[in-house]
């Protein structure tokens, strides 16, 4: 029997919850002109919901959302064809030194405990990252692929 492409409406509790395991995303941000930019990035949940995306300051994502805050992301399962889902929401950019603890707090998102966070601190330093900081305004359907269920159920 072939696949039923899914799209299950899900309130705010739900996506967190389904976003807390994925930490593969397109992120979208405008370019000067308005025209869509898009970025493949790893992602993760902060402890108040937020979508944290680490980057370096003068990549397109950061320079993009800091002029126009309106991002989108679609979050991918790690299966290609796994569930997903488009989240909308205003970004902020934090540089360093505002950007070290939510840095620490993305990592652990995304990889539990590291073993030497003083090193890790020293790493971000050094590498002068940034991080995109996304509050989530609205979401579309959790979604999967396949066949819409009318024609699903003829084949």
């Amino acid at each position: 029997m072939p696949k039923t492409a899914t799209a299950d409406r899900v309130d705010r509790d739900q996506l967190i919850e389904f976003l807390r395991p994925r930490h593969k995303a397109l992120l979208q941000t405008r370019r000067g002109d308005g025209s869509p930019q898009l970025s493949p990035v790893t992602c993760g949940v902060d402890e108040q919901g937020r979508i944290v995306v680490s980057t370096y300051p003068q990549r397109a994502k950061a320079v993009n959302a800091r002029r126009d805050p309106r991002v989108s992301l679609c979050v991918l399962s790690d299966d290609f064809d796994g569930p997903w889902v488009q989240v909308d929401g205003q970004a902020e950019v934090l540089d360093l030194p505002a950007a070290l603890d939510p840095l620490v707090d993305y990592f652990r998102s995304i990889s539990g405990e590291h073993p030497d966070w003083d090193e890790y601190r020293a790493a971000m330093q050094r590498q002068g990252k940034s991080l995109v900081r996304v509050t989530i305004e609205r979401w579309g359907p959790v979604a999967t692929g396949g066949f819409p269920p009318e024609l699903a159920h003829g084949q």
